[in-house]
């Protein structure tokens, strides 16, 4: 199939529902009001609430939420075929996704900034509010790590990426101190700054890779890990407007610009998708993810549709920031439809690839017994019908790899998992189709790994950010001054034990076992913050309108619980179980490294989630049967239907 008319569809389809779904939205369900004061006015502090021009903010907000999910998600259920991943991304994120983060951000704005955790406190009952508050705090830190581990695999070992990589943080230093400083309100000059500094940051990093200065930035997975956590940890203590805004302005341009110069390539190259829109994967038993196409597509493409995690970014750094309510329907519903485009575009990419070099990078090939598996799979499926049934032209014969390559610069592509690897690839060539820019397959391999690292690390340190904020919150029950985030002994202890959890699963797990649970921790979060929008639509008397959220709720909820339970009995589980049986008859710490390993914390933690979403899932349907249409909880929001304050 080509891929022009999936481009031109899904843009026609997302483009309806922001004119007139998010517009309903925004008048009858919310009835945004720009005469409400906003917390970046009544608690102005110019460190964390910060009135920002909607466009930077726009800028801020879409670096922030769109990391890896939308990037490497598509990529990765690409294996299922084009077809079921592109139904959940533009059906998905114009119903589900943008609604979430619309709703959020809005409520949060009307909370004085609040986190969603305190959101639930206060709407549902002190207890959704304490699980809510341990359930994200475990589902922050799971997420940021599954973000990061891209990141690592896509920079360790590349001078290239690093450098480039690099070079954004003084770069966006010296814009936020241009536009609040030295020029201030000239963001315009500033941005041509940053833009001008990203070209020359990706020419300047070719010549730094084949140079004698390559060594210096050529580092290993684990050095990578701690520059990142490193990293996460100053930008996290720092004042917005210095580092953190300015970052992720310069990034949304990079990522939005990629993203429409891919639309025009894909439109101009109109690529053919040469994966089928199913393939004999969709009954389980695939090398990238071993599940079937029900349930695990809809936790593997954990951002693009819907995404918990940007629910923490609604109720964290944004709400401080905007200047206005009407603002919250560009920056909530805008945002989440440009990421769903951001994985519609990775999605075509991917499936540009010919299934038998997709699976040659996607299928681990490390050890003889992976290698084996590998070819048995090639020799099965070999383009003449497979036992399982499904496309016959479905073959897994490499036809491309050794030229991609050669023409990529990279030595080895075979069994480079995580997805970052067979984006970047896709990307290259839709770039390298366009007229007039072949032959530069090199270039734009590294500026797309590049692409995406950028996407990556702006979510690592928004959320980290975020992250700190929730155990402040957490932490002044105990102490009250955790809950000031100025107090900086209380910013900067928040922020470390942040950025270990985070660290300390990049440093152990791998992307079979963290991506996993962070699709399940992400969509039980967005299951969470569904629960509380829905909450807040009953108690402010606009019970009518609670559909809206409510069918959302509803398929991610059940979706997400069972691919939890699949994934605990099917995968977590058994992997525990084999540790410990290879662990009889060796010594004591040999048993307790069996006993405490991937398997048991992913068990123990994907049922911690579970049951902390069903007693917030159950708690919530109670306080919808008990209250009473227009009763308001709590709360100071105007009715719509009155124009009275309740």
């Amino acid at each position: 199939m080509n891929a022009l008319p999936v481009i031109v569809g899904a843009l026609c389809v997302m483009a309806i529902s922001y004119r007139y779904y998010s517009a309903f939205l925004a008048a009858k369900v919310l009835a945004l009001d720009d005469s409400r004061p906003v917390p970046s006015q009544t608690m102005y502090d110019g460190h964390n609430y910060y009135p920002t021009n909607k466009w930077v903010l726009f800028g801020h907000h879409f670096a922030a939420i769109s990391g890896a999910g939308p990037l490497i998600g598509p990529v990765l259920a690409a294996q299922f075929g084009f077809l079921p991943g592109l139904l959940w991304l533009v059906i998905g994120v114009c119903l589900g996704g943008a609604v979430h983060d619309f709703m959020i951000l809005a409520a949060s704005v009307r909370r004085r900034g609040k986190s969603l955790a305190e959101i639930a406190r206060t709407e549902i009952s002190p207890l959704s509010g304490l699980v809510a508050g341990v359930a994200i705090l475990f589902i922050v830190v799971i997420a940021l790590a599954g973000l990061g581990l891209v990141v690592v695999n896509a920079l360790a070992e590349s001078p290239w990426g690093t450098f480039t990589v690099a070079f954004t943080i003084p770069l966006a230093l010296l814009m936020g101190l241009y536009m609040y400083r030295f020029r201030v309100g000239r963001i315009r000059e500033a941005s041509a700054i940053g833009v001008a500094g990203l070209f020359v940051a990706v020419i300047v990093g070719g010549w730094v890779a084949e140079s004698s200065w390559a060594s210096s930035f050529t580092f290993s997975k684990n050095t990578i890990t701690l520059l990142m956590a490193a990293y996460g940890f100053i930008a996290s203590v720092l004042p917005v407007w210095m580092l953190l805004c300015p970052r992720d302005y310069l990034s949304s341009y990079l990522k939005i610009g990629t993203v429409a110069f891919l639309i025009i390539g894909v439109m101009l190259v109109h690529p053919n998708l040469n994966m089928p829109a199913m393939t004999p994967f969709v009954h389980g038993g695939g090398p990238v993810i071993p599940g079937k196409v029900y349930p695990f597509v809809f936790i593997t493409i954990a951002c693009g549709a819907i995404s918990g995690f940007h629910s923490l970014i609604s109720s964290g750094t944004t709400p401080k920031m905007i200047s206005k309510e009407t603002d919250a329907r560009m920056i909530g519903y805008g945002s989440m439809l440009m990421e769903g485009v951001v994985g519609v575009v990775a999605l075509i990419a991917a499936t540009s690839l010919f299934p038998g070099d997709y699976f040659a990078i996607n299928t681990a090939q490390q050890t003889e017994q992976q290698k084996a598996a590998y070819v048995q799979m090639v020799a099965t499926h070999g383009g003449t019908g497979d036992m399982h049934g499904g496309d016959s032209n479905f073959d897994l014969q490499p036809k491309e790899i050794d030229r991609l390559e050669a023409e990529s610069g990279e030595k080895n592509l075979r069994g480079r998992t995580g997805g970052a690897v067979t984006l970047a690839l896709g990307i290259a060539k839709i770039f390298d189709g366009i007229p007039g820019l072949a032959g530069l397959m090199k270039y734009w391999y590294h500026f797309a790994i590049m692409f995406e690292a950028l996407f990556i690390l702006t979510t690592i340190d928004t959320g980290t950010r975020v992250a700190r904020f929730l155990v402040g919150e957490f932490g002044g029950r105990f102490y009250k001054k955790f809950e000031e985030p100025t107090w900086m002994p209380g910013a900067f202890l928040t922020t470390a034990l942040v950025v270990l959890g985070w660290a300390a699963f990049i440093w152990s797990g791998s992307i079979s076992t963290i991506w996993p649970m962070f699709g399940i921790a992400n969509q039980l979060l967005a299951a969470v913050a569904l629960c509380v929008a829905t909450t807040i639509i009953i108690n402010s008397g606009r019970a009518r309108y609670s559909w809206t959220t409510i069918l959302p709720l509803s398929f991610v909820a059940t979706t997400t619980l069972v691919a939890g339970w699949m994934s605990i009995t099917d995968n977590f589980w058994p992997m525990f179980v084999k540790l410990n049986q290879e662990s009889v008859g060796t010594g004591f710490w040999a048993r307790v490294g069996a006993w405490v390993n991937q398997g048991s914390i992913n068990t123990a933690l994907t049922a911690i989630l579970m049951a902390a979403s069903v007693i917030i899932l159950f708690d919530s349907v109670r306080r919808w049967t008990r209250g009473r249409r227009g009763q308001v909880v709590n709360t100071n929001i105007r009715l719509a239907d009155t124009g009275k304050t309740a």
